[in-house]
């Protein structure tokens, strides 16, 4: 039998991944050169260890695909980032650049593959005293839309526990200046936010292991 002939449960290998003679499912195949930046900025399978870099492993195909459709039309700020690994490392970059010439056919599958990947939750310091705080506004505020801490993929609204304070921080500060569209349902209690509210919800989220 040859296997390749089943994508379902064939694996090509492509030693050009992560530079260490990484894996991927041969429904992948044909995507290595598109998504090797992805690595190179948000680490192997996704799993950041980029402060500035979400840790994007784990989340929904929905969410992913819709991120990367509002950077490739530019409805999402794209702060210019440097490659921090790999072949272009030290180049300036962002993410408008890198949706730019993917069609939406391989934005769906890279979406799909990273949603299979598990979400790695990051290591990072932060002050239980405003942890706790922001729990309590996370309650009242946030989580219809992002259930149980928001760690749930399946709500379509990205991960918050465990991601990167900083990269959170950064999203806050886009939705406070009107660059990143907010839904209707997250303006109105955003906008109740004061920066101490903003603070305690970012430790609150990096609180999680």
């Amino acid at each position: 039998m040859n296997v390749l002939a089943n994508k379902t449960i064939a694996t090509v290998c492509f030693s050009l991944f992560f530079g260490i003679g990484g894996c991927i499912s041969a429904a992948y195949a044909g995507l290595e050169e598109d998504m090797q930046p992805c690595f190179d900025c948000h680490g192997k399978d996704g799993a950041s260890t980029e402060p500035d870099m979400p840790i994007i492993g784990g989340m929904s195909a929905t969410f992913i695909n819709d991120a990367m459709l509002a950077y490739r039309d530019e409805d999402w700020p794209c702060h210019e980032t440097t490659f921090p690994t790999g072949p272009h490392k030290g180049e300036k970059t962002d993410m408008c650049k890198i949706a730019q010439d993917l069609s939406e056919k391989d934005i769906e599958k890279m979406s799909e593959y990273f949603a299979e990947k598990p979400f790695v939750r990051a290591t990072q310091e932060f002050d239980p005293a405003l942890a706790e705080k922001g729990e309590k506004i996370h309650e009242e505020y946030c989580k219809k839309c992002h259930a149980e801490g928001g760690s749930v993929p399946d709500d379509d609204s990205g991960i918050l526990a465990g991601q990167w304070m900083p990269y959170i921080k950064q999203s806050f500060k886009d939705y406070s200046s009107g660059a990143r569209p907010m839904t209707k349902k997250m303006k109105p209690k955003y906008n109740k936010l004061e920066d101490a509210d903003r603070e305690a919800l970012l430790n609150y989220y990096g609180s999680f292991k």
